[in-house]
Order: structure tokens, then sequence, then C-alpha cells
């Protein structure tokens, strides 16, 4: 048991375990974020261009009355539909792709800050470069 507890702490202590945990956490922040701008401003912009804020509403009866649901509580009996969902779908299809773009914007700035990065680290000769030059310093002597 005492092993077991030590491996246990080991494998939690690990630098990878914390970097995933963190990772985590921000995804859902970052999701929450995402969410709140799509439903908070693109769909309020796909409301004033439909009319409506979203469409889970919009539906298409197959057939009517295919089940009679008794509510136990009032004892009122309503019938059920089979419906096709289209709405329920759109919404989930638009909240899909706005999502994809901002992700994809965020991985662009971050990469195009990564590059950034890169050209300032990479102002001098390369390692293969100074290798090259060496060789043929080596070369010239001989």
């Amino acid at each position: 048991m005492k092993n077991f507890v030590k491996e246990f702490k080991d494998f939690v202590a690990t630098g990878n375990m914390i970097e995933l945990a963190v990772a985590v956490i921000l995804g859902g922040a970052i999701g929450a974020v995402i969410k709140a701008f799509t439903d908070g401003i693109m769909m309020q912009v796909v409301a004033a261009i439909f009319g409506k804020p979203d469409f889970s509403s919009v539906t298409i009866t197959l057939r009517k009355g295919v089940e009679d649901v008794k509510d136990p509580v009032t004892g009122v009996v309503t019938s059920k539909d089979a419906t096709l969902q289209i709405g329920t779908f759109i919404n989930t299809l638009i909240s899909l792709v706005l999502t994809g773009i901002v992700l994809f914007m965020m991985v662009k700035a971050f990469n195009k800050m990564k590059k950034a990065k890169e050209a300032d680290e990479a102002a001098g000769p390369s390692e293969v470069e100074l290798l090259t030059e060496i060789r043929d310093a080596l070369k010239a002597r001989s």
C-alpha cells in the first residue's frame, strides 16, 4: 500500500499532470467565453437578420398524435407528435461553426506570436551554418 501511495504521489506531482489540469480548467473557461460570445452576440445578429434569437421552435411534424401523455398531477391528457427538431440542429450547427472560427482565430494569433518569438531567437546563424563554416575553414587550412 505504501508503494501505491508513493507511485500515485509521483504521478500527481509530475509536470504533465499539472499541465493537463490547468489545460482542462482553461478549456472550461474558454468554453464559457465562447458560449457567451455565441449566445450573447452572434445569435443576436442572427435574430436581427431572421427575426428569431434561436431556431429551437423550428420543427417538422412527421405524424400528429403518436402518443398520449397524461400529467400525473393534473390528470390532463396531451397528445405528443413525432417531430424532427430541425431548429435545435441549426442552433447547434451555428454554435459549432462559431466556436470553430473563434478557436481558429485564437490558434492563428498564438502561432503568429510564436513565429515572431522564434524569429527574434533565430537572429544569429544556426548550428548547421556554424558547423559548415568551421568545416570550410578547416578545409581551407589544409
